[in-house]
């Protein structure tokens, strides 16, 4: 072996070739940067599986329920009074303040009054005079009566008398109505209320002219007050023989409470009962109207409010019952997301009920024990969307049992 070669042993056996030094230098650099480059390009081991996602979960419950129907109502007071004044004159105050609370018989406007204290008094002269031609008249028949008996005077004299007397007892008759009809004429010079209720903006002003054809303002009766909505003739005709029984009693208001919900979703604190049915159904939307009565002793319900008015029309026997929290409403068609005995989520289609308080009665797809996500389903929807497989195959849970408002599980 020469001086510039090295011998590498087994030779034979590796079938290496002779290298020189240099290429043996070159030979190992290359080996060492073949096993950094397998060592970095080396299959790293699967990081753990995320922990299932913590769910609120409740179970379905069967219980009978009452099953509630709402429909639109308009309120409105079942008198409202229209004030206008019998005589024509010039207004000359308004004494309530417009939209407050009125009483029955309490003034509202006053008009003009002198015309017709002028024409009162004229009338009273008219009677006295009238009083005074019947006085005469009388008079005169007393004194001719017995001279026409001797025939001191002509027959006709007497006769006269007598129709003088008859015509005077005929216009007093007439001078008194007048007076009358000007004691009524200054007595409406002052306007008041027919009703207690809530009064109405003013329509006519100080200094108008005002007269019988003139409505000055409105007063509604609001204690009680009525909510007015509308039926659909097929429920009506489920009721009919109910409220026909209670019409042929007598009964103003039927024994059935009504609950009005108001405008801002607040139920009204007090109960009202159906004290109108119309007496024809109308062509043209098939419903029939109801009106239903509501204490408003503080005037908070207004007329011409809007609302809603819940009636219980049946009770469900036996309904499933779930959270509405736990109700996807997707396009119109409504899921839950079911969580098996293995703690694994799926979703599943359901068909609903009437909404009872906080719960939703299900009407097919789920069963008594059947577990529903309350809480948590955005995480279920996160993971599913991720993992089309693993959510064919249902996602793992770790379910917590869910706990109502009142404390009930």
């Amino acid at each position: 072996m020469s001086h510039g070669e090295v011998r590498i042993e087994n030779r034979a056996r590796c079938h290496l070739p002779t290298l020189t030094t240099s290429r043996a230098s070159t030979w190992l650099i290359g080996i060492t940067l073949a096993a950094f480059q397998l060592t970095g390009c080396a299959k790293k081991s699967p990081p753990p599986p995320p922990k299932p996602p913590e769910v609120v979960v409740a179970p379905v419950r069967q219980q009978d329920v009452p099953v509630f129907g709402e429909w639109v109502a308009q309120l409105n007071g079942p008198i409202n009074a229209a004030i206008m004044p019998k005589v024509q004159g010039y207004l000359l105050s308004q004494d309530y303040v417009n939209g407050s609370l009125v009483r029955k018989g309490q003034l509202l406007f006053q008009i003009d009054s002198r015309p017709f204290q002028a024409a009162l008094e004229q009338a009273t002269a008219e009677v006295d005079r009238t009083e005074a031609a019947l006085a005469k008249a009388t008079n005169d028949v007393q004194r001719d009566t017995p001279l026409a008996g001797q025939k001191a005077i002509p027959q006709k004299q007497l006769d006269d008398d007598l129709a003088n007397q008859e015509w005077a007892t005929a216009e007093l008759q007439a001078k008194k109505a007048a007076r009358q009809q000007a004691v009524l004429n200054l007595g409406w010079t002052k306007v008041y209320s027919p009703v207690s209720g809530v009064a109405g903006i003013a329509n006519s002003q100080v200094g108008d002219l005002v007269g019988p054809s003139i409505k000055m303002t409105t007063v509604s009766q609001v204690d009680p007050i009525w909510a007015y909505f509308n039926i659909s003739e097929s429920l009506y005709l489920t009721y009919a023989p109910q409220i026909s029984r209670v019409l042929e009693s007598g009964a103003i208001t039927t024994p059935v409470p009504v609950e009005f919900i108001q405008a801002n979703d607040v139920p009204y604190a007090f109960r009202g009962r159906v004290v109108f049915v119309n007496r024809e159904i109308a062509a043209g939307t098939g419903t029939i109207q109801l009106a239903a009565a509501f204490p408003n002793r503080q005037a908070i319900l207004r007329p011409g409010g809007f609302g809603r008015v819940r009636v219980q029309t049946s009770t469900a026997r036996n309904a499933l019952l779930v959270p509405q929290a736990a109700v996807i409403e997707v396009q119109s068609q409504y899921q839950v997301i079911v969580v098996g005995p293995n703690d694994r989520a799926s979703v599943r289609p359901v068909k609903v009920g009437d909404r009872v308080g906080t719960n939703w009665i299900i009407t097919d797809g789920l069963k008594l024990g059947d577990r529903v996500v309350v809480e948590g389903i955005q995480k279920i929807q996160t993971l599913a969307a991720q993992s089309p497989q693993t959510a064919n195959e249902g996602i793992p849970v770790i379910p917590k049992t869910y706990v109502t408002s009142a404390g009930n599980s």
